[in-house]
């Protein structure tokens, strides 16, 4: 009895040993807004969506969740309590800091765009998924996954503004987006977001608006995967 009492405390010594040992490095993902192939500059007008339209962006917000890294298809790192409001006025939030073990090697980034339906039936919380950031509507709707706004003479909307709010969690209107991709293994990843490939496939003399849950939502968040890439290093 002596001797097994004493193969446990060797057991959970060099268990602890090892977990005090384990050391971490800190991983960067950086949010690069672009339109096309320039900076995006929200609240001016060197932007083009078409040669005879002026495009003034004035907001661009959107949800990443769930941050994973996976090598050869397997996961070897989840973040925990993952929801990072990107706001591409608020140059603090385009840089996404997370720490993993050291000896981790990984090919492929995972998130998603947008809040979990589970999230969502939770009601409304505090951080980055605090109501008062603007992206959440109502405990029946929950929070807004992607926000573009902007003016364009296309529109007919009082003051040629349009306004794209993307959310909706409950079927059939879901609208959370499960995006990956392949990136190598390294401390600085960065993400470019190309809003000129959403704002081209939306004619914006007959839709200028999208601000509830429903079909809308839903097919113009199809089309936001092809928004994002990672920037060769």
């Amino acid at each position: 009895m002596k001797n097994l009492q004493l193969s446990l405390l060797f057991v959970l010594l060099c268990s602890g040993h090892f977990l005090f040992s384990q050391t971490y490095k800190i991983c960067q993902l950086h949010i690069l807004a672009r339109y096309g192939n320039a900076a995006l500059r929200l609240s001016e007008q060197p932007n083009i969506l078409r040669s005879s339209d002026s495009l003034q962006l004035e907001t661009l917000k959107f949800y990443l969740s769930k941050l994973e890294l996976a090598n050869k298809g397997k996961l070897v790192y989840q973040e925990p309590t993952s929801f990072h409001l990107i706001d591409a006025a608020n140059e603090n939030s385009l840089l996404v800091s997370f720490s993993i073990p050291s000896q981790v090697t990984f090919d492929e980034l995972r998130f998603d765009l947008g809040i979990d339906s589970l999230t969502n039936v939770s009601g409304a919380m505090g951080g980055d998924l605090d109501p008062t950031k603007g992206m959440y509507w109502t405990w029946q709707n929950g929070y807004i996954n992607f926000k573009i706004e902007g003016k364009s003479k296309f529109c007919k909307s009082r003051n040629h503004q349009f306004q794209f709010h993307l959310g909706g969690y409950q079927y059939p209107f879901s609208t959370v987006r499960h995006l990956h991709f392949e990136v190598a293994s390294s401390d600085n990843m960065t993400l470019k977001v190309d809003v000129k490939k959403l704002l081209d496939e939306i004619d914006l003399s007959q839709q200028d608006h999208v601000v509830s849950p429903g079909k809308p939502a839903v097919l113009l968040s199809e089309k936001l995967g092809q928004i994002f890439s990672i920037e060769k290093q």
